[in-house]
Formats: structure tokens, C-alpha cells, sequence
């Protein structure tokens, strides 16, 4: 039994928040319904649907694409199945942007460092392992401070700064894992800053330089945003990126060292836009709608 396809496109979140609304209504615009839905909510019906996954209001129809804003916390056992959910749309011939791939690749950093040192891309040396004792003898060894970072996290929350030979917590207080970034010096300032670049479709549409002074940069940890100079390395960088995780769309932050060269840090599969979205005009949404609803076109014969 086949499943029709039809025209309404699914956005994947936990809230009807800003960014939501932003992206249904970009979606809208390109001639597509918009349905919102919780991934807790949606599950397999083997044998029951026609495509074997359900899908409230969509009944035996698969969604014309899905767009993936957030994922909630849950257990292993609820995080795998939500994410074999996006796994079957694909293995379906849906476009799922970002796909489970992607996100998988994404939310867990020691892949995405990965990824990035595998594509030949400048990154800060990483370590992770769940041995206390070999990890703290990297901090004793390391020739700077260090950062330690949970492996799922996101918007700056629970990074520290290690400084050589202090004591990193224990096991329990970084969920048996830890992973440890060397720390990037730059240029001296009355601030720190980064980069954040936003990737679509293999072309940067916006690029903000976030500030703050506190060495956390994240605009949710109170750094301000601001417009990024146009920069060709910054881009090649933010795109290449992009390409090493798989993703369609994605935040890829970078640092400029002191030397002026650039290293990429980190790349965000589900990325926030409001606050890079005052530093533009373009209008971040209806950019990531076009390049969806282009996916969506036959590939025209030769």
C-alpha cells in the first residue's frame, strides 16, 4: 500500500514560538499548508497506515517536507525513536531538512569536531573520553586553558573555562563524558567576540559578530549581536562546514584568533536566528522556505 503525498509541509517543534511563526508563514508564502507538530506526538503505525508512521492530520498522506526547529529533551529510548521517526520520512522520499543524519551529527559534538577536522578544516585540538584520570592529565599537560563543554548542549550553557592543572569535575556533573577544547586566544580587546554564520543551501545569507564581555559568547548568555563584515575566508569556512555534517541549513560558529586566522568551533543543526535577524534585511525564513520548496522540484531530464 502506497502513500499519496500531500501539500502541506510539517514543522517539527516544541513551541509556536517566533521562529515558528517566522518559518510557517515563509512557508505559506511559497504556496505550501503548514502543519505544527511535536515529534512526541508522532510515532510508527506498522501495519495500521499506509506508510507505517503516524502522523495526526495526516492519516494514510505523507507531508509534502519537514523542516525540523526543535527536538525536546527526553530519554535514549525517547530521542532514538523520535529520531528514527525522521529516519523513516527519509527512507519515505520526504525531504526532511535538516535529516536525522545531520541533527545526529550535530547534537553530539565529538562527531561534529570530527567531521570538521575530517573535511580539513581548521578546529581548536578536542579530546573526549569518559576517564576522569586521562582526561585530567590533558588539562595538567595542556600548554593553555582549556574548555569543557557538555557533549549535548546547546546556547552556551554549562561551558567552563579549565585553566592547566585545575581540577575537572566529576563524572556525574558532565554525564560521564567529557569534552575538552583547547581554548582560542584573541587579539586583545574590551571584548570577546565570535562569529556566527548562517549557512543555506550551500550560500551564506547572514553573518553577525557576537560580543560580549564575558569570554561566552552566545546571545543567550547576554552577548550582543551585531553585523559581520563581509569576509570570503569566514565563508568558505562556514559553507565547508556545513557540507562536512550534511545539513542543508545550519549556524556554524567560528573564532578569529589572534593571528587573524579563523577556527571553526562549532555547527548547529537546529539554529536559532532572531537575535542574527536584527543585524540583516534579509529575511532569514523566507530564505530557508525557497531553498526547501526548490528541493522539492523534479530534477529536469537532460
Amino acid at each position: 500500500m502506497s502513500a499519496a503525498i500531500s501539500d502541506t509541509v510539517v514543522i517539527f517543534t516544541e513551541d509556536a514560538d517566533w521562529h515558528t511563526r517566522r518559518l510557517k508563514a515563509a512557508i505559506e508564502a511559497e504556496g505550501f499548508g503548514v502543519a505544527v507538530l511535536s515529534l512526541n506526538d508522532c510515532g510508527f503505525a506498522i501495519g495500521e497506515t499506509a506508510h507505517g508512521l503516524l502522523l495526526p492530520g495526516f492519516g494514510d498522506q505523507l507531508p509534502a517536507a519537514a523542516f525540523i526547529r526543535l527536538i525536546a529533551n527526553g530519554t535514549t529510548e525517547q530521542i532514538t525513536a523520535r529520531l528514527g521517526l525522521l529516519h523513516a520520512l527519509r527512507e519515505l522520499g520526504v525531504k526532511v531538512m535538516n535529516d536525522a543524519r545531520a541533527v545526529e551529527r550535530c547534537v553530539d559534538k565529538s562527531m561534529t569536531s570530527f567531521l570538521i577536522g575530517k573535511a580539513g578544516l581548521p578546529t581548536p585540538r578536542t579530546f573526549v573520553g569518559e576517564h576522569r584520570a586521562s582526561m585530567q592529565a590533558l588539562v595538567d599537560e595542556a600548554p593553555g586553558d582549556m574548555v569543557l563543554k557538555p557533549l549535548f548542549g546547546a546556547q552556551g550553557r554549562g561551558i567552563k573555562r579549565v585553566p592547566p592543572r585545575a581540577a575537572l569535575p566529576e563524572p556525574e556533573k558532565v554525564g560521564a563524558v567529557y569534552y575538552l577544547q583547547e581554548f582560542v586566544a584573541q587579539k586583545p580587546g574590551d571584548a570577546f567576540e565570535d562569529w556566527r554564520v548562517f549557512v543555506v543551501g550551500a550560500r551564506v545569507v547572514a553573518a553577525m559578530l557576537r560580543r560580549s564581555p564575558r569570554w561566552i559568547t552566545n546571545i543567550h548568555q547576554g552577548a550582543v549581536g551585531a553585523p559581520a563584515p563581509r569576509n570570503e575566508r569566514a565563508y568558505d569556512l562556514a559553507i565547508r562546514a556545513t557540507a562536512a555534517v550534511g545539513a542543508d541549513y545550519a549556524g556554524v560558529d567560528l573564532i578569529e584568533a589572534a593571528d587573524g586566522s579563523f577556527t571553526v568551533l562549532e555547527v548547529n543543526s537546529m539554529p536559532a536566528w532572531k537575535g542574527l535577524q536584527k543585524t540583516t534585511d534579509i529575511d532569514i525564513a523566507a530564505t530557508m522556505a525557497g531553498h526547501l520548496v526548490r528541493a522539492l522540484e523534479p530534477v529536469p531530464a537532460l
